[in-house]
């Protein structure tokens, strides 16, 4: 099967319908004998070309291969490829281990002579030495043993914490055959619902748990009880709670990985989990995050308790709410946002034709950074037909410089969520030039037979988000993988690009420029963009607690795993909400079980980088709002500064290099509204 197996084909795109679950394991084999025998020829030879570019090379054709598993796991989850990612998991987990514990690899690379190299070649040398320290090469025989053990188990667990979550997800629904229970719910939304229950060979509309139908109930149903429903098995999925209590439950993998990841930094010399992170990282040590957050707190917790106070009010006086619930919350919002701001999420939404919305991030691209954006379909294997292709070429070109996925609907087996992901970095060798292609996954609801897909104006910033990192990926120009693009960026300013380039989805020239409503074409009028401008900050100081409560439930999480008698998870939760939340979700919802970007993604003591990098991209963003600016030299000062460089030199120094100076704090509560 070696010879036949697509997922050791050689070519620039993945061969994904080819793909079948018994290729995973033979290609992870195969590849990682290669690997390995490339290892053992990197540890015998000198030099940078010899030592270090061969093994960049070496683990590109490794990274090709397992992340197209990967990523196939993320967007066709099956049971048959569940079974085959699991079994070939441990191995290539395993074999990371031993890579990064391989000493005389590591002296090969450490007796590189640095006289010559460029600042580039420099600084992954660096990194990549970094690498290997942390994945405990300095330790002794019995110390290493153990670290090694310890990373492939949190793999294993991090992968059976998604898994059991995205079981969650697929097996609750709630079938309806009486119309009157989705009142209030927009029509588009109950159309989707319709076509799940036709799907499943059933009459009426199918509630799940994928975001386009919670959001669908819990913003707009006028059955309380409906949406306390929804809103009880969403918030208790994958725990020991709810209509599915303890069938996929996650809370003793919690409490699995908090315990390998404080035994990791104990190995590695840190008193804990957030001192080892934070050693990647911007953020000097887990006191400054703290501090940061909890002053973030302080300034927005006295104007989100007004916010709390208003909606309670609005709940009693207008929709007959005596005491609001937080299943009520996204109700009365959506509701008292109409009210106030005349901002009608539905109708703004009916604005919003997905296919418009694309051509004006493109056009975006286009004038900012130099770069025309065609479609491409057709001209590479795709996994399922809805994924869209497109080339990035410089401006009158034919050849393409870069390439993109688009995966933009949810669908059953596709994990939730909105992400970006490396297809194949940049790579410059000797006989052959490797353009960038990134994934950018969303997960919208789909349009039907006779409407194409809209999107409501958060969907609309998720996708200028997540092209954001896809941008960091694809306008680099850096020749190195392990330091191109998003690769060795420090983590808490990763997210620099992608909130950057949030902002441009609420200019007012952008939204004329994509919307058109379903019926007759009109685009969004002046009168309800300046009212959707009024209204962006609408219960703003809520939403920042609550990101700064997930913030500072993953950092203190983290340190409390490092006591022996420290409180559980659901303990450190409720402090951290006791100190900074005004809304308190119920004693059985269970936040922590569902909480993927630290148990099963890369932000585990590091969910605070979303906060932190807003600080960056909020000071960046006022450069380009300065009515004065020359946009088109920003943005190249942007492009050659920030995505271009990649993790070739401190994400400081990137910032330095294209605001002029260092990051402004002041900007960030300018953006927030609490600025004094």
């Amino acid at each position: 099967m070696t010879q036949a197996n697509p997922l050791l084909d050689s070519r620039l795109h993945p061969q994904f319908g080819a793909v079948h679950p018994d290729h995973v394991l033979p290609a992870v084999e195969s590849a990682i004998a290669t690997h390995r025998a490339a290892m053992a020829q990197c540890a015998q030879a000198s030099g940078f070309a010899a030592v270090f570019l061969a093994k960049e090379s070496a683990d590109a054709a490794l990274s090709r291969i397992w992340g197209t598993v990967d990523h196939l796991i993320g967007v066709t989850n099956s049971p048959e490829l569940r079974a085959a990612h699991g079994e070939a998991q441990p191995l290539i987990h395993s074999y990371f281990a031993e890579v990064g514990q391989d000493r005389p690899l590591y002296d090969a690379l450490a007796a590189i002579p640095t006289e010559g190299l460029d600042d580039a070649q420099a600084r992954a040398l660096a990194l990549t030495l970094r690498g290997f320290e942390l994945s405990g090469v300095s330790l002794d025989g019995g110390d290493r043993a153990a670290f090694a053990a310890n990373s492939v188990e949190q793999g294993r667990l991090a992968t059976t914490f998604a898994n059991a979550v995205m079981d969650a997800t697929e097996a609750w629904t709630l079938h309806l055959t009486d119309d009157s229970r989705l009142a209030g719910v927009p029509q588009s939304d109950q159309d989707a619902m319709a076509r799940a229950a036709q799907a499943k060979g059933l009459d009426g509309w199918l509630v799940d748990l994928h975001a386009p139908s919670v959001r669908a109930v819990t913003a707009f149903a006028q059955d309380r009880d409906l949406r306390r429903t929804v809103y009880e098995a969403y918030g208790t999925r994958a725990s020991d709670q709810g209509p599915q209590a303890g069938q996929f439950d996650n809370g003793d993998r919690i409490a699995q990985l908090l315990a390998l990841r404080q035994d990791a930094a104990r190995l590695l010399g840190h008193s804990d989990a957030v001192a080892l992170s934070l050693s990647t990282k911007m953020a000097r040590d887990g006191a400054e995050v703290d501090a940061f957050l909890v002053d973030l707190a302080q300034r927005a917790r006295p104007r989100a308790q007004e916010e709390l106070a208003e909606l309670t009010a609005f709940a009693r006086d207008h929709l007959d709410i005596a005491t609001i619930e937080p299943w009520d919350v996204a109700y009365v919002t959506e509701h008292m946002r109409r009210a106030v701001h005349a901002v009608d999420e539905a109708e703004i939404r009916a604005h919003l034709p997905l296919a418009r919305v694309l051509d004006g991030l493109f056009a975006l691209v286009t004038d900012l950074f130099e770069l025309e954006i065609r479609a491409a379909d057709g001209e590479a294997p795709v996994w399922h037909p809805d994924v869209r292709y497109f080339t990035l070429h410089r401006a009158g070109e034919d050849a393409p410089v870069a390439a993109l996925y688009c995966d933009m609907f949810a669908r059953a087996g596709k994990r939730g969520g909105a992400w970006m992901d490396v297809c194949r970095p940049r790579l410059r060798e000797a006989d052959r030039e490797q353009m960038p292609i990134a994934y950018l996954v969303c997960n919208f609801a789909s349009g039907g037979a006779d409407r194409p897909a809209h999107l409501t104006h958060s969907d609309m910033v998720t996708l200028f988000h997540e092209m954001g990192h896809c941008l960091h990926h694809l306008l680099t120009q850096v020749d190195l993988p392990s330091i191109g693009g998003i690769s060795g960026v420090e983590w808490d300013a990763v997210e620099l690009p992608s909130q950057f380039l949030e902002n441009f989805a609420w200019e007012p020239a952008m939204l004329r420029r994509v919307s058109a409503h379903e019926t007759g074409g009109a685009p969004l009028d002046e009168a309800m963009i300046g009212r959707m401008l009024a209204a962006r900050r609408f219960m703003g100081a809520l939403a920042l607690l609550r990101q700064v409560e997930f913030a500072l439930f993953d950092l203190r999480l983290h340190l409390a795993a490092a006591r022996p008698d420290g409180p559980s998870a659901q303990e450190v939760l409720q402090a951290v909400r006791q100190e900074v939340a005004v809304i308190h979700p119920p004693e059985w919802h269970r936040f922590a079980h569902g909480f993927s970007h630290i148990f099963a993604g890369g932000y585990a003591a590091g969910y605070y980088s979303y906060l932190w990098a807003e600080r960056l991209s909020a000071d960046a963003f006022e450069a380009f709002a300065d009515e004065r600016a020359d946009r088109a030299a920003l943005g190249g000062l942007f492009r050659d500064h920030v995505l271009a460089r990649g993790g070739s030199r401190p994400a400081l120094d990137n910032f330095v290099g294209f605001r002029g100076r260092e990051p402004d704090s002041a900007a960030l509560l300018r953006a927030l509204g609490l600025a004094a």
